[in-house]
């Protein structure tokens, strides 16, 4: 996931289905963020950049590092201040749907059935050919390309579901703290543990009226209900993100060495390294845990007031907001160490 100085917001989520997936190096889903993210200023033209790529280079590889193989489809959200869609992919066939009123998420499955806005130009074909589709009743995406009975979408266990479920109850009264409180809901599989922790979490308030800033938080640490979602505006001459920056290791490189990923260094930034720190330090002391969370919750309302203050007044102080994000980050690395030392 990610944004970039237009406003353009991308989220992306592993999907599978009747296709299969190339295990052969190609485009990673992570890529195609990225790149939609560097090279577009409107979410459709993202949309166009991510389809274009798809088809010039496909996707698929290992998306894991060291010696566990997994490799999936993917799913996109892309938004920016005017408009959103939805891209779903099976390998290079894709449909994306245009959203144009309630609310919207993507999760592990695909979810584009009938309203098709856009689509490749053989992806029906395709489809006809597999026998997935008999070319007389009415085309159904998600239905054809994956294994979903989307009559039951809606009401089947999920994060899909549950994701839409919780989305909906606050439909037309949904804050950036909504959002929030979404992405740390735990029963609905939303906020993930084990394996497949939950990594980092993201929120942005992308207001139509164009003299206001776009506002995107970070959490940039695994598990939201336990992290700070910190404010990042964009604006020119930026402070370097030195603590949320992940290390480099030159031509030691797992990526540089074919096969590539076949280890796995540590990656972690500073601010991920003494959050895990810090968690593991409280973990079973109650009192230190409630008291470092306390503290945390304290420094995130103090933001959250802080941009409130942006929007309403209008007002933004450049020289503040280039250090805005890195400050956010000392501040709560402080909070980490006075529990890792006592």
């Amino acid at each position: 996931m990610g944004a970039n100085e237009h406003g353009v917001c991308i989220g992306n989520e592993a999907v599978w289905g009747r296709e299969e997936v190339c295990d052969e190096e190609a485009l990673l889903g992570m890529d195609l963020v990225r790149l939609g993210l560097e090279r577009a200023d409107t979410a459709e033209k993202a949309l166009n950049v991510i389809v274009d790529l798809l088809e010039k280079y496909g996707q698929g590889g290992n998306c894991s590092e060291g010696r566990m193989v997994f490799s999936y489809h993917n799913s996109f959200l892309i938004a920016d201040r005017n408009e959103a869609w939805i891209l779903e992919t099976a390998g290079k066939y894709w449909a994306a749907e245009k959203v144009q009123e309630g609310v919207r998420n993507i999760s592990n499955q695909l979810s584009i059935t009938t309203k098709i806005d856009r689509e490749h130009a053989d992806m029906r074909n395709y489809a006809k050919q597999k026998c997935w589709w008999d070319g007389k009743k009415e085309f159904d995406f998600a239905a054809t390309y994956s294994y979903l009975d989307t009559a039951n979408m809606m009401i089947s266990p999920g994060r899909y579901c549950e994701g839409y479920k919780l989305l909906n109850k606050h439909k037309g009264n949904i804050t950036f703290e909504t959002m929030m409180e979404i992405l740390r809901d735990k029963p609905s599989g939303i906020n993930m543990e084990g394996a497949f922790l939950t990594t980092a979490s993201m929120v942005s308030i992308l207001p139509q009226d164009s003299s206001l800033p776009c506002i995107h938080f970070f959490t940039g640490t695994p598990d939201p209900e336990r992290s700070v979602f910190k404010p990042f505006i964009f604006v020119p001459n930026i402070s370097q993100l030195l603590d949320t920056s992940s290390p480099t290791f030159e031509l030691e490189d797992p990526i540089k060495k074919k096969p590539h990923f076949k280890s796995k260094p540590d990656r972690r930034h500073p601010l991920y390294q003494k959050h895990q720190q810090a968690l593991g330090a409280v973990d079973n002391n109650e009192e230190k845990a409630k008291t470092m969370l306390d503290n945390m919750k304290k420094l995130e309302k103090e933001l959250f007031k802080e941009m409130e203050s942006v929007l309403q007044n209008k007002h933004l102080d450049v020289d503040k907001i280039v250090n805005l994000f890195p400050q956010c980050t000392k501040d709560e690395i402080r909070i980490y160490k006075s529990n890792i030392s006592s």
